[in-house]
């Protein structure tokens, strides 16, 4: 048996935080390889390492002394180490850092070195073999994962280690420099790691103990996810619950290893299983909620559009046409809504309103703008009757007016539209008649 763990930020920020992840490690034998992320913030005043390698760096563009804000990052590292009493310095590293900074390594070199270091730290302090994940994982040409390269080769490196740290968020680009994935991608690196040792589990370890089935910013004291699916998992984080870094699911996904949401400051708890598929059904019909402020709906009329070949194409074209995906489409048969995100579209909308009209000649078009997406999933939905009456329900007992709303053939999850102003209500009466009375 082979568990992969990755720590977060705010798991990882101070010595004190260091002896609790070396006590979670060493209680669990099968924990052999660990991922760790850059320190995060001690308080909330504080700031992330990552934020003050940015900001080094900014300074390193515009051809500016950086080498007091590298040494308060030094400092930093310094703390931790002096804090758990290890024989390491850093001296070198940060020599490596400066020449590189002078040589404009790049911003992706620089955001990785948190991760760098700390790997290093962890590696000492656990008497485990430190991997520089510039070694074994890779990305191609246009800066996605080359993931064939990076399992056959990280596999094959790991074979021959039996307990290793590989440092999270960086690999290296075609053009032989360091290249990261996006802000939360540790996340992504102990998946692959996981793939790579056909692990038996990948624990992600951080603040919370795994998901909730609302925003805890909404709902006080929202009840927690037990299980929950990868498809689930997809529909809540593309909404906003953003526990786990989107992109992790897939490689243990097609290598069917369960990701096991875990909390540093209280392990004992069990957490929250993603799973691929599960027979066990959950305690509520719904699995969670969550949503998202700021879209606008496009209301698009003509008589008989349901009959011309080729209208929704020409609609979607004008958007493409200035660059603006949308989000949800929503269709009557003389009517055609799309919803795209505010910021996006509100620069160019008389661009696109022009671009409607020369394409597809509507008969009128409408703009509503301040809206907000919610969505409800759940595997429980599909074998529930008058789920979507609930939700209606709910909502018009709190006055809510919905705007739009759209299910999924998959019967996973239900797109309800409401104002902005009404969001947070929205979700309060959705959590109530589903959680909080179970009617």
């Amino acid at each position: 048996m082979i568990k992969v763990v990755k720590f977060g930020g705010s798991s990882l920020a101070s010595a004190e935080q260091f002896a609790k992840v070396g006590k979670i490690i060493n209680a669990d034998k099968e924990r052999r390889y660990v991922v760790p992320s850059a320190p995060g913030k001690r308080n909330s005043k504080d700031t992330k390492v990552t934020d003050m390698l940015y900001a080094c760096y900014e300074l390193v563009e515009a051809d500016e002394d950086f080498r007091v804000a590298l040494m308060k990052i030094k400092d930093r590292y310094d703390t931790i180490i002096n804090g758990l009493n290890l024989k390491l310095s850093l001296e070198e590293e940060f020599k490596k850092i400066t020449e590189n900074f002078k040589n404009k390594a790049g911003v992706d070199y620089a955001a990785s070195r948190g991760e760098y270091l700390n790997g290093i730290i962890m590696a000492n302090y656990l008497g485990y073999e430190f991997v520089d994940a510039a070694e074994v994982i890779f990305f191609d040409e246009e800066g996605n994962l080359d993931a064939e390269k990076t399992d056959k080769v990280l596999g094959n490196r790991l074979k021959k280690i039996e307990r290793a740290v590989i440092p999270g968020f960086y690999g290296m680009g075609a053009d032989g420099r360091v290249r990261t994935f996006s802000r939360g991608g540790s996340d992504v690196t102990g998946s692959i790691v996981a793939k790579a040792v056909h692990a038996s589990c990948y624990e992600n370890w951080t603040d919370v103990s795994g998901f909730l089935v609302a925003d805890p910013r909404i709902i006080d004291h929202p009840a927690a996810i037990k299980t929950i699916t990868y498809r689930e998992l997809r529909e809540l984080s593309y909404m906003g619950a953003s526990v786990l870094h989107e992109d992790a699911v897939f490689p243990v996904r097609k290598a069917g290893i369960p990701i096991n949401i875990k909390n540093t400051n209280a392990p004992e708890d069990e957490g929250t299983w993603i799973v691929e598929s599960t027979c066990h059904q959950s305690k509520y019909t719904i699995t969670g909620i969550a949503g998202k402020k700021g879209f606008v709906s496009v209301n698009i009329d003509k008589d008989m559009m349901n009959a011309e070949v080729g209208f929704g194409r020409k609609v979607l074209s004008a958007f493409e046409e200035n660059g603006i995906s949308f989000e949800h489409m929503p269709s009557g048969i003389d009517t055609m809504t799309i919803f795209v995100h505010q910021p996006e579209f509100e620069g160019k909308e008389q661009a696109v309103i022009s671009s409607i009209h020369r394409l597809a000649q509507p008969d009128s078009i409408e703009l509503e703008g301040d809206l907000a997406l919610i969505a409800v999933v759940g595997r429980g939905m599909k074998s529930t009757r008058g789920t979507a009456g609930r939700i209606f329900s709910a909502l018009a007992h709190a006055n809510i007016n919905v705007k739009m709303i759209d299910q999924g053939s998959s019967e996973l999850n239900i797109i309800i539209g409401v104002s902005n102003a009404d969001f947070e209500n929205a979700i309060r009466a959705i959590y109530d008649i589903f959680v909080e009375t179970q009617l």
